[in-house]
């Protein structure tokens, strides 16, 4: 099986590529930080953060081109994709994506130019339903 869930601040704005008429690809870097903590001996270990790619498509990428911004804190839920290519120069290049299937946002998502409201949206990418506001929410 390969699942993979993060939880992380989102480091820039997506980019989106249309491919087709109504089809298209969003990617941008997550950051994941373990926080630092002291050893039993006082050694201060610090903390340490991991920058992700992360891949969206269809409605999910539309849902990212309108809500997700740099700062944002969201979870992906999604799996490991393994590619390379051949840079300029001619060097092989290795790439480590994480193709979301889920996006939850932990923070209000802020407002774009054409919302009227903002809310905290969850979105299955296979069924493309927005999920729940935070105030109809059963917890």
């Amino acid at each position: 099986m390969n699942k993979v869930m993060l939880i992380g601040h989102v480091g820039k704005e997506p980019e989106v590529r249309y491919y087709d008429v109504d089809q298209c690809v969003a990617s941008f870097s997550l950051a994941t930080t373990e926080r630092g903590y002291t050893l039993a001996n006082g050694t201060q270990v610090p903390d340490h953060t991991d920058w992700h790619n992360i891949v969206l498509f269809k409605q999910l990428a539309k849902y990212a081109e309108q809500y997700i911004h740099k700062g944002d804190k969201i979870c992906i839920e999604g799996k490991i994709r393994y590619r390379s290519y051949d840079d300029k120069k001619g060097m092989r290049r290795q790439v480590t994506e994480i193709y979301a299937d889920t996006l939850e946002w932990l923070s209000a998502p802020k407002k774009t130019e054409g919302t009227k409201e903002t809310q905290n949206l969850t979105t299955n990418a296979q069924n493309n339903i927005p999920a729940q506001t935070q105030e109809e929410a059963p917890f």
